[in-house]
């Protein structure tokens, strides 16, 4: 395989080494496994995972916590070719991200050929010189080790046609728990020396509040994707404890609009006799409440914001 270095066990750091810490970040197309990989590291489901590409929205941050480092990772939203200032602000958010992180991994999932998506991502990756690059082959468990192999190679190619070095290629497969803690090896020494940042038993540092969101947002597009793919954006306005509660018996009251672009998507979301966003408030409900370990009454409106992913104005009241 050449002057390929492509890993499969741990490096061998003595015990008693340096503690490092330091952002790492993964990119890649849709749907290459970065949300999924982010919560197998993490041990816990931090990043909204979803069936559909784009939506993870915000920065959401997983945090690892090990006895010589402590790795924290960035969720930048997916660079594509933007078609709306949604589209452009989160592309320049993207590149402002990679330049500030101290490691990027590159996700390419082993089932599907390098495509031109993936060349569109590697190109931007090499204009960031400093940072240092690791391939992750995702999925592995979904391809033989035939397939496998030359997915390596060609990722392996793809960084020399673009003038840079993998620092590593990894093959992972964050369903099988495969070599994930082989990764975060990987991804440790990349990281500069020096003392946790995030106290021990941080797993997020993502306000609550939009954690909060993006649990209802991804409840409300549970079975409406194809017809509003992203046209749904969700903000909490308020979280209260319910007044007068015995202390052993609290409620948080969290008041939230679902925000959509065009009165005709509103019997959508509502469906018929308003049971789909009975059925969202229920199903968010009991993630809420898993989120934040107390009960939840959540009270559900849908609002029209027209054409928010277009207007500046309303992209800024919806936190992008």
């Amino acid at each position: 395989m050449g002057g390929m270095s492509v890993r499969t066990q741990s490096s061998e750091e003595p015990a008693g080494a340096v503690h490092r810490a330091g952002f790492a970040c993964f990119v890649g197309r849709p749907n290459a496994g970065k949300s999924t990989l982010t919560n197998a590291l993490v041990g816990q489901k931090v990043a909204i995972t979803a069936n559909q590409p784009q939506t993870t929205r915000h920065t959401v941050r997983g945090i690892v916590h090990r006895p010589d480092a402590q790795l924290i990772l960035v969720d930048t939203p997916g660079l594509h070719k933007p078609r709306t200032l949604l589209g452009e602000r989160l592309n320049d958010v993207v590149r402002t991200t990679w330049a500030e992180v101290d490691v990027i991994g590159f996700c390419l999932p082993a089932n599907e050929k390098l495509g031109p998506g993936d060349r569109f991502i590697a190109k931007e990756l090499a204009s960031i010189k400093k940072t240092p690059k690791i391939a992750i082959v995702t999925k592995t468990d979904l391809v033989d080790s035939k397939t496998l192999a030359e997915q390596l190679i060609a990722i392996d190619q793809l960084g020399k046609e673009l003038g840079f070095e993998w620092a590593e290629i990894v093959p992972v497969s964050a369903v099988g728990d495969d070599q994930v803690g082989l990764l975060a090896d990987l991804l440790v020494p990349l990281l500069p020396e020096g003392p946790a940042l995030y106290p021990e038993g941080d797993l997020t540092d993502e306000p609550e509040q939009v954690m909060i969101a993006e649990l209802i947002r991804e409840a409300a597009l549970e079975g409406v994707r194809d017809e509003l793919p992203h046209s749904i954006a969700v903000v909490v306005e308020e979280m209260l404890p319910r007044e007068d509660r015995p202390a052993d018996k609290p409620l948080l009251d969290i008041h939230a609009f679902v925000y959509i672009e065009r009165p005709s998507q509103k019997g959508i979301i509502i469906g018929p006799k308003g049971k789909r966003l009975k059925d969202v408030g229920i199903k968010s409900r009991k993630q809420i409440e898993a989120l934040l370990g107390t009960p939840v009454f959540l009270d559900l409106h849908v609002k029209v914001a027209k054409d928010w992913q277009r207007d500046p104005r309303q992209l800024r009241k919806l936190g992008f």
